[in-house]
């Protein structure tokens, strides 16, 4: 699944989503397995939210691949196909792929000097990276 939007100005799920598809998602990925009314009552409870409203925005997250829906006796159940920490692994290695095929070595550059604040933990990982980069280069 690829997310066709990506908005730079928000924050959080809030990029890859609407406001609405982000709460839902949040819902769903702490507890999955859920029916649209089970999510609407817990979205009803920060503000009123109409279920038609609510089911339209589930089923388009199912159309994304974002979500599955399974059918168990008259209720549709649904549930994230990744986990949060899939889907932002994912989303964050498609973005990174499509800024280098873009940009190329400005991405690099610039995300090298974004390394100023991280923890010597990342900045090894990094090392043992282009190391191993370096030794495939090496070998052919």
């Amino acid at each position: 699944m690829k997310i066709r939007k990506f908005n730079i100005q928000e924050s959080g799920l809030n990029r890859f989503f609407g406001p609405l598809e982000s709460k839902i998602m949040d819902i769903l990925w702490c507890q999955e397995d859920m029916t649209i009314k089970e999510v609407q009552a817990i979205l009803e409870k920060e503000k009123p939210t109409n279920f038609n409203t609510v089911m339209t925005v589930m089923n388009r997250l199912v159309e994304k691949e974002i979500l599955q829906k399974k059918l168990i006796g008259r209720s549709s159940y649904f549930k994230p196909i990744q986990s949060r920490e899939e889907f932002i692994t994912t989303q964050s290695k498609e973005m990174t792929h499509e800024l280098m095929d873009e940009f190329g070595s400005v991405v690099v550059s610039h995300m090298l000097d974004a390394l100023e604040d991280v923890d010597d933990e990342l900045v090894k990982k990094l090392e043992l990276k282009i190391k191993q980069l370096k030794k495939g280069k090496n070998d052919e």
